[in-house]
């Protein structure tokens, strides 16, 4: 009602009593006053734009080039005929008092709108600055401008109702204070993304350009974007997935940065031995497994021991499970050791084993962990695949089975 009133109160105080010559000056007065702003704009645009361009062009920072691409000058340009405006209007309308306050109104506001868009121009291109720099590339900016502007969008929210309706500060404050709950209701996501964006900054969460996976939301790739409400994803298959950015803290998500910047990128994968296939191994058959590459000199030095070891405790080899014996997994396990330390694309500086995991209903887990050289992800599948191709074709040599479901098949009598 308020806001009615206001418009009501305008129109009953125009005077529209004035003598026709009166309206006749008043017209052709603003007619000067707009070719004379309109001129002024022109002028002072290309003015400052040529200013602008030649600075950019002859200075070594970037910064003046973004200013230029962002149209700073041109919305600085827009300033002059304003000012002008605001200057001439109280002489043009000194007959008409109610109309003076009315077109005052309307500039300041005006003013205060082109203020905040050139101050969004200088930051829009303080930021494209700052994503160029190394240093900042991984950097948040976008969430830190978000929040700047929001502030100062506010704030020209809060000066352009003081304006319009003439309200106090206090009177203005005590009535947005009534209305907090709906304003935080309303700016709920802002809010939260806010502290997020904060949290995920100091933390030093997530970067732009770490490859995050985070299956809640489907997302698997590189870091594009941080924003105030949202993180951009660039998955592998070249989609796209926003996640809000509160979820960085509030949801579980990994973050592969560790892992690229390394020495390596982890191979931890199994198979499974059919346990009924596990064997001690007789001395003649040893003198087969010699001829495995890598397990000559490990096979004379442990049949070594064995043999000192069972002597002196006076085993009884009649049965072979009595003492101590070699297996086809036990050489198994080391040939496949033996086989990664000399492979090429393993990184022999980072933790390499082959060890047993549970057994379980399917046999006897054979795990394999190491860590590859190159953490490039086509590379590293390549080099995984030449190993287990390896070590799945070398099971048949050590009698040794792998464990497959085995197709069951029913049929109706």
């Amino acid at each position: 009602m308020k806001i009615f009133n206001w418009v009501y109160n305008i129109l009953k105080n125009l005077d529209f009593n004035e003598s026709l010559s009166q309206y006749i000056n008043l017209f052709v007065n603003i007619i000067v006053l707009s070719i004379v702003a309109y001129l002024l704009d022109y002028i002072f645009k290309k003015i400052l734009i040529i200013i602008l361009a030649i600075i950019a062009a002859r200075t070594k920072s970037t910064f003046d080039d973004f200013l230029v691409a962002n149209k700073t000058a041109k919305y600085i340009a827009h300033l002059v005929p304003l000012i002008f405006i605001y200057k001439t209007v109280p002489v043009i309308l000194i007959d008409f008092t109610s109309w003076e306050n009315f077109f005052e109104k309307g500039v300041k506001i005006y003013i205060i709108i082109l203020s905040l868009w050139i101050i969004r121009s200088v930051f829009n291109s303080l930021k494209d600055y700052l994503k160029n720099k190394p240093r900042y590339s991984d950097k948040p900016i976008d969430s830190y401008i978000q929040v700047i502007m929001i502030f100062l969008w506010g704030f020209g929210a809060f000066s352009f109702f003081s304006i319009l309706f003439e309200i106090s500060r206090p009177v203005f404050l005590t009535a947005l204070g009534s209305i907090s709950a709906v304003v935080i209701l309303v700016f709920r996501d802002t809010i939260l993304g806010f502290v997020a964006s904060i949290s995920v900054s100091v933390n030093d969460m997530v970067r732009i350009g770490d490859w995050i996976t985070m299956e809640k939301f489907g997302a698997d790739g590189d870091v594009i974007e941080i924003n105030l409400a949202t993180v951009k994803v660039r998955n592998f298959d070249n989609t796209t997935t926003t996640i809000p950015t509160y979820s960085l803290i509030s949801d579980s998500f990994k973050n592969w940065r560790g892992m690229l910047k390394s020495d390596g990128r982890r191979i931890k994968r199994h198979i499974l031995i059919k346990s009924k296939s596990v064997k001690f191994l007789k001395d003649e058959e040893l003198s087969y497994y010699k001829k495995i590459h890598h397990l000559d000199s490990y096979i004379d030095h442990r049949q070594n021991d064995i043999i000192k070891y069972n002597t002196q405790n006076n085993i009884d080899k009649s049965l072979i499970v009595n003492g101590r014996n070699l297996t086809n997994l036990g050489l198994f396990r080391k040939y496949i050791e033996k086989y990664i330390q000399n492979h090429s694309g393993v990184n022999k500086d980072m933790l390499l084993m082959v060890r047993h995991l549970q057994p379980t209903e399917k046999g006897i887990p054979l795990e394999v962990y190491c860590f590859s050289r190159d953490k490039t992800w086509t590379n590293y599948e390549y080099i995984m695949a030449d190993i287990f191709d390896h070590i799945i074709s070398s099971v048949q040599y050590f009698d040794l089975e792998l464990f497959e479901l085995e197709s069951v098949i029913t049929s109706e009598n």
